[in-house]
């Protein structure tokens, strides 16, 4: 194959590089001691708080609510601080 392609007489002499060898290694090594800096210290790093997370999972409704009207964007969020989904209801896709 290498004689029908015409490459049979190629031979490497040398070959030569430049320092990006060396600069990937040494980023290599900065991402290594990164990481083993965050397995080391990553406990004691602020976590996200739970402010916005539902309490037991779904609410329970005190009464049926009908589904807030699309066309007032104040409705849309005051279901969404109720906990609500105001994309799903008798409203309709909205698209």
């Amino acid at each position: 194959a290498a004689e029908a392609s015409g490459l049979a007489r190629g031979a490497v002499e040398a070959v030569a590089f430049g320092p990006w060898p060396y600069v990937a290694a040494l980023g290599g090594a900065a991402l290594l001691a990164a990481g083993l800096l965050a397995l080391r210290h990553g406990s004691g790093w602020p976590a996200m708080s739970g402010r916005h997370e539902r309490a037991g999972g779904a609410a329970a409704a005190p009464g049926r609510r009908t589904a807030p009207d699309p066309d007032r964007p104040e409705e849309l969020w005051k279901a969404l601080d109720r906990g609500e989904d105001p994309t799903t209801g008798s409203g309709g896709n909205r698209s």
